[in-house]
């Protein structure tokens, strides 16, 4: 677990890295520009972004032993929302390098036995699942960012690649609440890059199956929109599915958010 830990930790500096590069790059015309999830600008993903580390700092370094006093989540994402795009960005650029300063400087030890009381789940749960759920938020709000400026853009290959081990394991608890298998008729298996996907009752990410009945024919990183609802026209150029279920049926079960 300890080595799935350290390979979210370099997945999550390189998305902040190279959506860093961009952002400080931007001006206030392109901050205002609707980003991939069209509700947002790219100024309020990056709001999104910004806030989930200023509010995900603190129990993490809480279980680290370190005495935080941080504001409840309703005053920081007030204070967020009221901010110019500009100090949006620059919001971002500050604590999401303050998050990942915490969560690299953890030692092995910490790195493979805390666990964080993140405050809306029943129980506290594994540093990997902490940081995973991390990873999945940057992941797919990073392509919110860039592809409002390269339609071609894709979910870093690095980060798609630990995002499935991390959905075969730690995070597979959240397909139950990003999934409605009940849209489909019939069970699904799907082979995919990497692992492959299982839905009846449930879904479930396996690390393989013997007899899919379909195939996605397209990279991790295009699986990893389809679960978070980011397959879509234009998005998914180059993508097939082969068998018994169509893409349109798997948007239809993973609705996004």
């Amino acid at each position: 677990m300890s080595q799935l830990v350290d390979r979210t930790i370099a997945a999550l500096r390189a998305e902040h890295d190279v959506l860093a590069g961009l952002v400080r790059t931007l001006t206030d015309d392109q901050l205002a520009i609707t980003s991939g999830a069209s509700e947002w600008t790219v100024a309020q993903a990056l709001s999104h972004l910004g806030s989930g580390a200023e509010i995900g700092r603190a129990p993490i370094a809480r279980a680290a032993g370190e005495t935080v006093a941080a504001e409840d989540n309703p005053t920081i994402w007030a204070r967020w929302d009221g901010s110019t795009p500009r100090a949006q960005a620059e919001g971002f650029l500050e604590h999401n390098g303050r998050w990942l300063e915490l969560v690299e400087a953890l030692t092995p030890e910490q790195r493979s036995s805390l666990t964080v009381d993140l405050g809306f789940l029943p129980e506290p749960v594994p540093l990997a699942t902490a940081l995973g759920m991390r990873l999945s938020e940057v992941a797919n709000h990073s392509w919110d960012v860039r592809v409002a400026f390269d339609p071609d853009a894709g979910v870093a290959a690095g980060s798609a690649e630990v995002l499935v081990d991390l959905l075969t394991g730690p995070l597979g608890f959240m397909l139950g609440f990003l999934a409605k298998p009940a849209e489909l008729a019939n069970p699904v298996s799907l082979a995919f890059p990497g692992a492959a996907l299982v839905i009846d009752d449930a879904v479930t990410v396996v690390e393989d199956l013997e007899a899919p009945t379909a195939t996605f024919d397209g990279p991790a990183e295009a699986f990893i929109r389809l679960v978070s609802g980011r397959l879509k026209a234009p998005y998914d150029k180059g993508v097939t599915i082969e068998g018994s279920v169509t893409l349109d049926d798997l948007r239809r079960v993973f609705p996004g958010f």
